[in-house]
């Protein structure tokens, strides 16, 4: 391997840090917005391109699939290409695929350049974390990481409302063209701000195993879980097969990648303490917030009735808090025990889902808009103080490295999570409605009176009692759920209490020390 080494990464100062940190946060808004903005456009997607609703679906999940298996990548491009560069040319890149998806004239082209998008998205946010990190003295790289944690938040809060009123207002082509001036205002910025800035450039080998047992393992993986409840799960050959496939890749993927010389994903990483504690809490917490963030608007809309609109209107309060605290969690928070930190934001993330757990279908406005404004408060405390612990004990370019594996996995725990959750509401709504009609029948005398009193019409008695105990069915399944994940939540903090200080000044800046 050729090693280029350019020392004075660690002093490098770009010529404006607000306007460097704002380029950077700025690019990493725009495609974490994308993980969510076309979800409430999809119905019109499939109205105007001739695709059932079903087939519309794959608008999302083939950007999720491709940014999840680009994102391990993100170590091996930065070593080999430079840190800037992969950057800026992910962002041109990812800007060019929005230009051509709101041209798309056929939902294949449009799945296609959602593909090939989801994977120039990849890099992106941890590079943004790794160029955040080195750009700031190591005293404030906390409020780094939580102006970065707010970006994630909101971001994806954003995108079903804009999505909606974009979607409303003019047509779903332009929940992409908006991309374009906001992607090529943020690589110019950042590529003007971080010129000359010293990269450590490697000449890596490509680890062709793990990159093709990755893309097999993780995109068989992805598809099962996205399609499983379509296809009725292991009663489909395709299923089957998409698990046996899976199984086999990631299997050797695994082996292969902790016993190569250099791996495409560095799983040697969790030998570190902290990185190992953090990236677990990290990944089950995020996997839990993704999954709310999912259901909660899937809930207004199919059991309270709601419009897309007024579901994100409720859902909008808990971007509030965090955008609130962000400066003061970065300058205060690192103070204190940032596990202290931590197990507060889970304790008030799984109260407010205690909160929804007792929901009823006729819950008001206000009180989903409390429980979304107080989980708010449990996201403003929760990011920055894992993204430091996790990479505390990091040094080098280990950081980028440790950015991309957590990222990955916590993009893919997301995914799998949101997966498993919209499975779980629907089969126990099937299961509370088969329980709620066993009681349902013409010997019992209510049930009889019911029908007198609706003129005797059992058509009509039947088709209303079987609209109010769906509806009822969901929201038990809903409330089941809501619990477990207030469950999960509390349990995490004990798990982040694995980790052990000091949690501040040992990582360095990726690719150099100082």
């Amino acid at each position: 391997m050729n090693a280029v080494a350019k020392p004075g990464i660690g002093a490098f100062h770009p010529a404006s840090l607000p306007l460097a940190t704002f380029g950077l946060s700025l690019a990493t808004f725009m495609q974490v917005l994308d993980l969510t903005i076309a979800n409430v456009s999809l119905p019109t997607i499939a109205g105007n391109l001739g695709a059932s609703q079903d087939q519309s679906v794959w608008v999302i999940t083939s950007f999720t699939v491709a940014n999840a298996i680009a994102l391990p990548l993100t170590g091996f491009l930065a070593r080999t290409f430079g840190e800037v560069k992969t950057f800026v040319w992910a962002t041109v890149m990812f800007t060019l695929c929005s230009l051509l998806c709101g041209l798309s004239e056929s939902l294949g082209m449009l799945v296609f350049f959602r593909a090939v998008q989801g994977a120039m998205a990849g890099p992106m946010y941890p590079l943004t974390q790794s160029l955040l990190v080195s750009i700031y003295p190591p005293a404030k790289r906390g409020m780094a990481l939580a102006i970065l944690g707010m970006v994630t938040v909101v971001a994806p809060i954003a995108g079903p409302v804009l999505g909606g009123w974009i979607t409303g207002n003019y047509s779903w082509e332009w929940i992409f063209f908006i991309n374009v001036p906001i992607g090529i205002f943020a690589a110019m910025v950042v590529a003007s701000q971080l010129r000359g800035r010293p990269e450590d450039i490697d000449k890596p080998r490509i680890d062709w195993v793990g990159l093709i047992t990755l893309i097999l393992g993780v995109g068989s993986l992805q598809i099962l879980l996205d399609k499983g409840n379509q296809l009725d799960w292991f009663h489909s050959n395709t299923i089957v097969v998409l698990a046996i496939v899976a199984t086999i890749s990631l299997a050797v993927f695994l082996i292969w990648e902790l016993t190569d010389r250099e791996p495409i994903v560095n799983l040697r990483l969790f030998r570190h303490r902290n990185f190992a504690a953090g990236t677990l809490v990290l990944v089950l917490a995020f996997a839990v917030f993704f999954s709310i963030g999912l259901l909660v608007p899937l809930w207004l809309q199919n059991t309270v009735n709601y419009t897309p609109v007024w579901a994100g209107l409720a859902t909008a309060p808990i971007g509030v808090i965090p955008v609130l605290l962000t400066f003061w969690v970065g300058k205060y928070g690192t103070r204190m025990d940032l596990r202290w930190l931590a197990s507060f934001a889970f304790v008030v993330m799984g109260l407010t889902c205690f909160m929804r757990a007792v929901f009823t279908t006729q819950v008001d406005f206000y009180h989903v808009a409390i429980a979304q404004l107080l989980q708010g408060l449990g996201v403003a405390l929760f990011f920055m103080p894992v993204l430091t612990i996790l990479l505390s004990d990091l040094s080098g370019r280990e950081v980028a490295d440790g950015s991309g594996t957590a990222t990955f996995l916590r993009s893919l725990g997301g995914s799998f999570a949101a997966s498993i959750t919209t499975y779980l509401w629907t089969r126990g709504g099937v299961v509370n409605h088969a329980n709620l009609v066993e009681h349902i029948n013409p010997y019992n005398s209510q049930v009889r009176d019911s029908i007198a009193a609706s003129g005797g019409d059992l058509q009509q008695y039947a088709a209303g009692m079987n609209q109010v105990i769906t509806q009822q069915a969901t929201q038990i399944s809903f409330n089941h759920l809501f619990s477990a994940m207030g469950v999960i939540f509390i349990a995490l903090v004990a798990v982040v209490w694995l980790a052990k200080p000091p949690f501040i000044g040992r990582s360095r800046a990726p690719g150099g020390g100082h």
